[in-house]
């Protein structure tokens, strides 16, 4: 069998073996499907009604001894397809992840939706300073959210942190991508290492808006998640200290210092923190219009407030 190719047949029989892998580890069988997608160059169809098992050959992205090798991983060591692929699929993006980045979530999506909707409704009041000027994403990470941003704020101007270098670097390898398709204006997005607001001392009082996803995960509680996050995810960007507020509390502290009046305030957390997040931006008492917004799940998942 050629390296870069399989037959139809072939592959058919190996993904009804991994489906049943895949259910004695526990591991969602639909997988096999999504890293059949990234590894070959079938579509999510053909792979569903299987219409390719009658094909002569199949190409392969990857040689078949490497294929199968990924899959193996996958099972024993629990590494995460995204890691595994190298790509995650997130809105409209096809984005590069490692090991140095958390994968961007689904439920995370919904953060740029709640920012379009916010934009328009302060559009609806005629003030237009929130479609424009300075939006910050703090802990960029892939820098999936500010390619977002980018997307549905064309005439802002992004301005994507992260403390970690090694992040900042796959963020930097997306963004090349998607301005070299189209997908985001070239230059609309800067990267900066820090710590949070630290690279931006210059735009002190003057940000429209802040969206973040935080590390949020109290740190006893790490070991206990699923070994695809616990044995694999960068810690970094999931403790959030004892309570798990640690981040989201010095962000409560430090936006009113750059964020102007009317501007965005917007944090990812994680079910449970709803109560503990709203008396952290009371008690500041430079918020107002504080809104609980819930994931498609209906878990609790965004804090949403304006500057005063």
């Amino acid at each position: 069998m050629d390296a870069s190719q399989i037959s139809g047949w072939e592959l058919w029989q190996w993904s009804q073996q991994a489906r049943t892998e895949a259910r004695a580890a526990e591991i969602a069988p639909g997988e096999v499907d999504w890293f059949l997608q990234q590894v070959t160059y079938l579509d999510h169809l053909a792979l569903r009604l299987e219409s390719f098992k009658t094909l002569s050959q199949i190409g392969l992205k990857r040689p078949w001894c490497e294929i199968t090798s990924l899959w193996q991983r996958r099972l024993s060591e629990r590494v995460p397809l995204q890691y595994l692929s190298g790509i995650v699929n997130w809105r409209h993006f096809s984005l590069k992840v490692s090991p140095a980045v958390l994968i961007p979530r689904p439920e995370t999506e919904l953060m740029i939706d709640w920012v379009a909707q916010a934009v328009a409704q302060a559009t609806v009041r005629s003030d237009q300073g929130l479609t424009s000027g300075d939006w910050v994403d703090l802990g960029t990470g892939s820098g999936a959210i500010a390619f977002g941003l980018a997307q549905v704020l064309p005439n802002a101007r992004i301005h994507a942190v992260d403390c970690s270098a090694a992040a900042l670097d796959v963020a930097r390898q997306n963004a090349e991508a998607l301005q070299m398709s189209g997908q985001i204006p070239s230059g609309q997005i800067r990267f900066y290492q820090g710590d949070w607001w630290e690279p931006l001392v210059s735009l002190q009082g003057q940000v429209s808006g802040m969206v973040s996803n935080p590390p949020y995960i109290p740190q006893a509680l790490i070991p206990t998640l699923q070994p695809e996050v616990a044995q694999h995810e960068p810690h970094l960007a999931l403790a959030g200290g004892a309570d798990g507020l640690d981040c989201i509390r010095h962000l409560v502290e430090t936006a009113p210092t750059y964020v102007k009046s009317g501007g965005v305030w917007l944090v990812e957390m994680m079910a449970g923190q709803a109560g503990g997040v709203t008396i952290l931006l009371q008690e500041q008492g430079s918020y107002s219009r504080i809104q609980i917004l819930s994931d498609l799940a209906g878990i609790e998942r965004f804090v949403l407030a304006y500057l005063k």
